[in-house]
């Protein structure tokens, strides 16, 4: 029987039988019903007995230090025509027959070591039921970049009205993955699966005429395959305190965005706070290795695009607020920038 079907319930090799005792006198009489079985022929011979009234019986086992009880159902094992002699099967699996022999302590002391190692190989499994206390709250505040983010982000990228199938819309995502990439925006592929959403057929085809438009005003709402594509925003977020000093007006950097819609910073100025929070450094090793020093989080706020609409169009945030915002305060300002 293979070792990962078996459970703590079932006889084991290397098990000694001290006992046996019917399933109905354990209701009872539940310590003083065992018989003490001594030796196999003995052992079978009880078991024969008990078999009249029923095949359920319990085991006393002894299985390296410890005493447990197992139920079993007895079965008849034929070794001739005249002569019947009796075994035990696991109770929930027939496969699993136990083989009966006199042994001595050191032979059951190495079948029950070979065992051991056999219930070692899937100790999760044996153990899968256990529950333990995990503080989420605290894990998200240290794990997460920010605590109300996570650390994965995704785009959805809708079917164009001329699209026949998911096809075209994959290999969109995927050429705007690969031109992400190819621009120095360090993200790092996770998966891609298909999405059905709810389409605005009108809305959405207008463009295509009034005649057209005229034919589907009767089906309003359509509900089409899209494709969302999951990724992680460099191979890690670094968090960034930009924090400004008694007189400066300006943080000290330029930041611009790609044509797939990722801001990035283009340029650090010296003696600001740009360049004392470290952004200098990484814009120069960033420039030494064709990557973009990419922002990810502007405070808790996700800068990454986030979906492509029917005309194929890039939702993602707003350059000229993301400047503005950075122009007019003069309180610190935490970003997260992409790891290449």
């Amino acid at each position: 029987m293979p070792e990962e079907e078996w459970d703590e319930t079932m006889p084991l090799p290397g098990d000694i039988i001290e006992a046996v005792a019917a399933k109905e006198n354990q209701l009872h009489r539940p310590d003083s019903s065992f018989l003490p079985a001594n030796g196999k022929s003995e052992l079978s011979s009880q078991l024969g007995q008990l078999h009249r009234n029923s095949d359920l019986v319990w085991l006393q086992v002894r299985r390296g230090n410890v005493m447990i009880k197992l139920q079993a159902r007895i079965v008849i094992k034929r070794e001739s025509k005249l002569h019947r002699k009796y075994t035990v099967q696991a109770l929930g699996d027939e496969r699993h027959v136990a083989i009966l022999d006199d042994l001595t302590l050191d032979e059951c002391a190495n079948l029950q070591e070979m065992s051991r190692k056999v219930i070692n190989v899937d100790t999760m499994k044996l153990n899968n039921k256990k529950s333990i206390k995990y503080d989420w709250r605290k894990k998200a505040a240290t794990h997460l970049p920010d605590h109300n983010t996570t650390i994965i982000s995704s785009i959805l990228f809708v079917p164009f009205p001329e699209d026949g199938g998911v096809e075209k819309i994959t290999g969109r995502s995927m050429a705007w993955f690969s031109a992400a990439v190819s621009s120095g925006v360090p993200l790092v592929f996770v998966n891609i699966q298909t999405e059905e959403i709810s389409i605005d057929l009108n809305k959405e085809r207008q463009s295509n005429g009034a005649t057209r438009k005229q034919k589907l005003h009767t089906r309003s709402k359509g509900l089409e395959l899209g494709v969302r594509l999951w990724f992680l925003p460099g191979i890690a977020e670094v968090p960034i305190t930009l924090a400004i000093m008694l007189g400066e007006t300006r943080f000290g950097m330029d930041i611009k965005r790609t044509e797939e819609g990722f801001m990035f910073i283009s340029s650090v100025s010296q003696g600001t706070a740009a360049e004392r929070a470290g952004l200098g450094k990484l814009w120069e090793e960033a420039s030494e290795s064709g990557h973009l020093v990419v922002i990810s989080r502007l405070e808790e706020k996700s800068l990454i695009p986030s979906s492509v609409t029917t005309n194929g169009l890039i939702q993602c945030c707003d350059h000229a607020s993301i400047k503005l915002r950075l122009a007019h305060t003069l309180e610190d300002v935490h970003i997260h920038v992409m790891a290449w």
